[in-house]
């Protein structure tokens, strides 16, 4: 057993989401959102790089070393599997690791929408889940796919840096594919993936232009292509996509984006106010004609007005999600005045100054 795993076991018996490692700094924990310290002496540069390396692949050890970055996948099989990054800082070496638990959620047990169970099901297509880092994007992702494979015949190919859950065949036929380990790069994947059969494809991460592009030609060719962004709303999702290609190409791109698009989910996670855990708020918008309509026409401002608009078929405003949350107990109302779009419909249910003194 590697000296670390202590630690993995302290994290996962106090719940902890994230374990941090940092040269000259005690081990911290993030507790349901917030930042703890664990009772242990300060970590010293060498003591931890060596109880680093002890769990790292040979390979993702040079990559460290010649560029002061490096991210992989680290599992105990009774306990969970691990996403780790290590990283140079002023005080010696640093690390991050995120537990990626082992049962996957339903759509039922995490709360969400009904919808989101539903894309699932879509025959092809392009569905993106985003947020900011910590938001929950991978797990909303992997019940999705989950759902497929429960639910579908059909080959899911997932393309991930590096992988986190691990989905085991069911119904489907079920392939990881982790860059830097089974293949290059998510742009070398994805060409590769439109000659590997696949009825689903799931990128990790759309991170440059090359990605995107690929990402856009599997959706509109007959693919079902999930994916996450971290943005944090549906309409800068859809803006992002599209400043991400020079001018000359945008209005093809939009085009492309219109035909291609099924569904963006926006989310952020929030601290229960009446329970331990925590529970995530999302924006729903699905690629009704009207939507793809004002993405061809370059009218992604319009975009809030038809999520309102659109109820009767499972679009959902962030602003109402966090409505629901708060008038039942869930968040507080200081988290629903920072993260809502329209401050005056929340200020009412402020009973002190907002944190963010800059809204006022």
């Amino acid at each position: 057993m590697a000296v670390i795993d202590a630690f993995f076991r302290f994290m996962h018996e106090m719940g902890a989401s994230d374990l941090h490692l940092a040269s000259g700094n005690q081990p911290l924990l993030r507790l349901k959102g917030r930042i703890e310290k664990i009772r242990y002496p300060v970590l010293d540069n060498t003591e931890l790089k060596k109880m680093l390396y002890e769990i790292a692949p040979e390979e993702k050890v040079k990559i460290f070393e010649e560029t002061g970055d490096v991210d992989f996948g680290y599992e105990i099989p009774t306990i969970a599997r691990y996403r780790a990054n290590f990283f140079n800082q002023k005080w010696g070496v640093g690390a991050v690791f995120r537990e990626i638990p082992t049962v996957i959620p339903t759509v039922e047990e995490l709360g969400l929408s009904p919808v989101i169970g539903k894309l699932a099901s879509l025959p092809k297509g392009l569905v993106l889940v985003t947020g900011p880092t910590g938001s929950g994007k991978s797990t909303t992702l992997a019940t999705i796919i989950d759902h497929a494979n429960r639910t579908r015949n059909d080959h899911i190919l997932t393309i991930e840096d590096p992988v986190e859950f691990v989905h085991k065949s069911n119904k489907c036929l079920v392939n990881h594919r982790e860059i830097h380990t089974h293949t290059r790069s998510f742009a070398s994947a994805l060409r590769g993936a439109l000659r590997e059969d696949p009825d689903i494809i799931m990128v990790g991460e759309l991170r440059d232009l090359e990605t995107i592009a690929l990402a856009l030609e599997a959706a509109n060719t007959g693919h079902l292509v999930m994916g996450t962004l971290h943005t944090t709303s549906a309409s800068s999702t859809i803006d992002r996509i599209i400043d991400i290609f020079p001018a000359n190409e945008q209005a093809q791109i939009r085009a492309s984006l219109a035909d291609a698009l099924r569904a963006v989910i926006a989310q952020t996670l929030f601290r229960r106010a009446d329970q331990q855990g925590r529970v995530a708020a999302q924006e729903i918008l699905l690629a009704t004609p009207a939507v793809r309509n004002l993405i061809r026409e370059h009218k992604i401002h319009q975009i809030a007005t038809t999520i309102q608009t659109g109820r009767k078929f499972g679009m959902q405003s962030m602003d109402d999600a966090l409505l629901d949350h708060l008038l039942a107990g869930r968040i507080t109302p200081n988290d629903a005045y920072t993260f809502c779009v329209e401050k005056t419909k929340f200020r009412q249910y402020l009973t002190s100054s907002p944190e963010d003194f800059t809204d006022v």
